[in-house]
């Protein structure tokens, strides 16, 4: 890296310790489904292949995409990878060790749908903390089609259940030699479903005021402390924005924003993963980005995410101190040597949306990067 280049970079290619971990730079892959495991859920040959390709490329942290808690209904696409069986967490191990063996460290993020369903190869039947018909439609680019399934109510057990299987996911991310977990506590999934009040009308412990919508994130982000037992890192990924309402702001503004934040950290959360479509926007005129209110109300790290792909965002999100690390999907699916080629000065690959279609799967990617002659380092 010449001198010129990390001057015009300096706060993204400067190294950053999360936790005990210590990363070479500021960047991070974001989750991105892929739907690419085979037909059991359990991570391949070619995912290994995939996520390699970051750490050769120098991203700092690379998040998995969303993987399955059980067996039951936490599953929401075909041919997503779960975290449950002994096949799934040895499919998980080859892809930790292709990306240890190239210098990387990889965190796994736990999901569970709730009602936004598009696949479960285990049940026909969604759950949700209320019996409330999911907005939106599904997603042709996932193989989905029309609109979701009504879900039904959970049961004080079956709630018990979820989260009791993020302990053992989390436990199960630390056999397969993962570097830390993240719950999948945005865009709409399950958490998100408890804690917005339109599809949580619940009047036990769960529902009604926001304390009581946030016990769930805050359970499970218990038990993934737990199943991580000091072995790695814990966090969660939180978002305003849903995948049928990308505007969405919660109800009490910035009262809402430190009430949750605070609560994660008191949780155990080790880092906040902060999602927002409007990129570097303000939110509640409170003069900070969603991930800078996260980071001000939380006091720990803070990974901001939305359009930060661009690395002019991306510095001045970091140079201002809204975040301490800046994640990206599409500018790492397009070019997964961001890192290394701004490093080097040069101009990355440019997303195009003819690489995840006509389906968000690696196969497609792969069939993109032949047809248009771009190869990467290996």
């Amino acid at each position: 890296m010449s001198n010129a280049t990390a001057g015009r970079w300096p706060h993204i290619l400067s190294p950053f310790k999360l936790g005990a971990l210590e990363l070479p730079n500021r960047t991070v892959v974001a989750p991105m489904t892929r739907i690419s495991a085979d037909t059991e859920g359990v991570p391949t040959t070619q995912m290994a292949t995939h996520y390699g390709a970051f750490a050769r490329g120098g991203f700092g942290l690379i998040i998995t995409e969303g993987t399955y808690t059980d067996m039951a209904q936490s599953q929401g696409y075909r041919d997503q990878p779960g975290i449950v069986t002994p096949a799934q967490v040895d499919g998980w191990r080859q892809v930790v060790n292709h990306v240890h063996k190239a210098g990387g460290r990889i965190v796994l993020q736990l999901m569970h749908a709730g009602a936004l369903v598009q696949d479960n190869r285990f049940t026909d039947e969604t759950i949700a903390p209320s019996a409330v018909q999911p907005a939106g439609e599904m997603a042709a680019r996932y193989y989905g089609d029309g609109p979701f399934r009504m879900p039904r109510e959970m049961t004080r057990d079956e709630i018990k259940a979820v989260i009791e299987s993020h302990e053992t996911a989390a436990a199960n991310a630390m056999a397969a030699g993962f570097d830390g977990v993240e719950i999948h506590g945005a865009n709409g999934y399950l958490p998100v479903q408890f804690l917005t009040p339109e599809t949580n009308t619940r009047r036990d412990e769960y529902g009604g005021s926001l304390e009581n919508r946030l016990r769930f994130h805050l359970e499970i982000m218990a038990a993934v402390v737990r199943g991580v037992a000091g072995r790695g890192l814990s966090g969660m990924r939180m978002s305003q924005s849903r995948s049928s309402d990308f505007g969405h702001k919660w109800n009490g503004g910035i009262d809402d924003a430190r009430a949750i934040f605070a609560a994660l950290t008191a949780a155990g959360a080790d880092f906040l993963h902060v999602s927002t479509h409007q990129g570097l926007g303000e939110e509640f005129d409170s003069g900070h980005t969603l991930a800078g209110l996260a980071r001000e109300f939380a006091g720990i790290p803070v990974i901001a995410c939305g359009k930060l792909e661009v690395p002019e965002n991306a510095e001045q999100i970091l140079e201002t101190g809204e975040a301490d690390l800046v994640a990206m999907a599409r500018g790492a699916l397009a070019d997964p040597s961001w890192p290394n080629k701004l490093g080097r000065g040069e101009d990355p690959v440019a997303f195009d949306p003819a690489m995840i279609s006509p389906f968000a799967t690696l196969d497609a990617t792969i069939a993109w990067r032949a047809e248009n002659g771009v190869t990467f380092e290996d």
